[in-house]
């Protein structure tokens, strides 16, 4: 389909969902390579449209991204869900600047981003319903090394090392606390409205080890290690032993693994107009990188 033609379908389908009484405005907006996001002007109104159909390579289900958007709504953590309907979420636009991810690593914002963490993995699932989704990254590794084997992604070669990598990381992180995660904390999934910060993007909520959110946080925004052990101190509330460190550290690499197998998936499954073969290279590196300092200083 040329582009310009796929552009306004997607505007129509915009223009055409239910909830509006009368003429949008509705202007794209940048970010999201899962998604299709919209700011729209109805009346005295702004709102945040969100298109996006299930994405089951990616473990992306939209019926558990909105029962999460509506939880953390209820939670004080993201703006409120006024209408849905299949392929599409209409949200209160928040106005406010999405962070990078030096804006994350300001040492002023980490008790901020703490207490989100922590509202998100205690009192969201008070406001979920009875049966949620899970989110445990070896198993989506392992999910992904499937696809990619159906799929003969020119990965497949180097799929046996990943998997066995994955099985020890899983081991060193042994038994865990089960808590409702976020699960994909970019900095570009915070914004600051000048007077607080919201935590958005639910496509990958649910249950998980809370290492796995700081993990995550951490190693996608480039924390230096004492930032770190900060971060970790101050969610648990006590110093960092060995013990923790290492089995953080093995979330950390996983998270990073599972980032760019996400590529390598997208490189296959993708239709959008992103070039996922350097996002998969970007991520590959850095995981190499953090799992050979974690092999050869902390394991």
């Amino acid at each position: 389909m040329p582009k310009n033609t796929m552009i306004d379908e997607i505007s129509r389908r915009v223009e055409t969902l239910s909830y509006w009484q009368q003429p949008i405005l509705s202007a794209p907006l940048e970010g999201g390579i899962t998604n299709r996001n919209f700011r729209v002007k109805h009346g005295d109104e702004t709102f945040f449209v969100r298109l996006g159909e299930d994405i089951p390579v990616h473990g992306v289900y939209r019926f558990n991204e909105l029962a999460a958007s509506r939880a953390a709504h209820a939670a004080g953590l993201s703006p409120e869900v006024v209408h849905a309907e299949p392929g599409a979420l209409v949200l209160r636009f928040i106005e406010g600047q999405t962070l990078n991810a030096a804006e994350v690593r300001n040492p002023k914002r980490l008790l901020t981003l703490v207490d989100l963490l922590k509202t998100c993995h205690h009192e969201m699932p008070k406001h979920l319903p009875g049966t949620a989704l899970t989110f445990w990254v070896f198993q989506v590794i392992r999910g992904y090394a499937k696809t990619l084997r159906e799929g003969e992604s020119r990965m497949v070669p180097v799929l046996p090392r990943f998997l066995e990598i994955n099985s020890a990381l899983e081991h060193t992180v042994g038994a865990i606390e089960l808590v409702f995660g976020h699960n994909d904390l970019l900095a570009g999934n915070f914004i600051d409205d000048g007077k607080r910060l919201w935590l958005i993007d639910w496509d990958y909520a649910g249950f998980n080890s809370p290492l796995f959110d700081l993990a995550n946080l951490t190693s996608n925004n480039e924390f230096s290690e004492k930032q770190e052990h900060t971060l970790l101190e101050e969610y648990f509330e006590s110093r960092t032993d060995k013990d923790l460190w290492r089995r953080y550290h093995a979330m950390k690499c996983a998270s990073l693994l599972r980032e760019a197998m996400w590529g390598m998936v997208s490189e296959i499954h993708s239709e959008l107009d992103f070039d996922f073969v350097k996002y998969t290279a970007e991520n590959l590196e850095r995981f190499e990188k953090a799992h050979t300092h974690f092999v050869e200083n902390i394991a």
